[in-house]
């Protein structure tokens, strides 16, 4: 990858995550309709098994531990075992930032020794509420197949559209910065760009003109 887009992802993960969701209401009546006589009220799940893949490791750590614990749960992750010890690091760091806030620190842990019977007992286990998994498409259909209610995001094929009032020129630089980030390791990249047949030459000579 591009240490330098790594870091970004890192911030986009936490620090700038944070600044974002810090002041919402994320337990108790997030909302009132006194005239519908219907109250929102939301509620910890408990205990989330969160599976980290190896092409956005640190990052997606550094996201599910803050949205975990931002919303009263606990997580414990299964790492991928090409990336474990980036993982591990990252658990390290999430759980000495935990403890110095005055938390648990055993809010956020992590298998050390990774296994897919490991995972999938993670996954199966009856204290686990719900799994947040990212990863390949196996793991995904592992994690919807489990029993345990999951959100699943797997390798991505995102195309683009682009319509014939768009902004050509911006359009294509920002669909060549977003493939290129991190020398595409990002799933939701675009893979493909889909134009009206009396667009193609235009939309060709830009992507060349761009460097494509």
């Amino acid at each position: 990858g591009v240490w330098q887009d790594k870091v970004l992802k890192n911030l986009l993960g936490s620090t700038i995550l944070y600044d974002y969701i810090k002041d919402m209401k994320t337990v108790g009546e997030l909302d009132r309709d006194d005239v519908k006589k219907v109250r929102t009220i939301a509620v910890p799940v408990g205990v989330i098994a969160g599976l980290i893949p190896s092409t956005n490791p640190t990052s997606t750590a550094l996201y599910k531990a803050e949205i975990a614990i931002k919303a009263g749960n606990a997580i414990v992750f299964s790492p991928h075992p090409t990336a474990l010890r980036c993982i591990m690091e990252t658990v390290k760091v999430i759980r000495q930032a935990v403890a110095e806030a005055g938390g648990n620190e055993n809010l956020v842990s992590c298998i050390t020794i990774p296994t897919m019977e490991a995972t999938d007992n993670l996954m199966r286990h009856r204290d686990v509420a719900m799994i947040l998994a990212t990863g390949g498409s196996a793991m995904v259909r592992a994690a919807y197949s489990s029993g345990t209610p999951a959100i699943g995001v797997g390798p991505g094929n995102g195309p683009a559209y682009l319509e014939k009032t768009c902004d050509l020129p911006l359009a294509v630089k920002r669909i060549l910065d977003s493939k290129t980030f991190d020398n595409g390791t990002i799933c939701a990249s675009e893979q493909s760009v889909i134009v009206a047949r009396e667009m193609e030459s235009a939309v060709t000579a830009e992507l060349k003109t761009q460097g494509a």
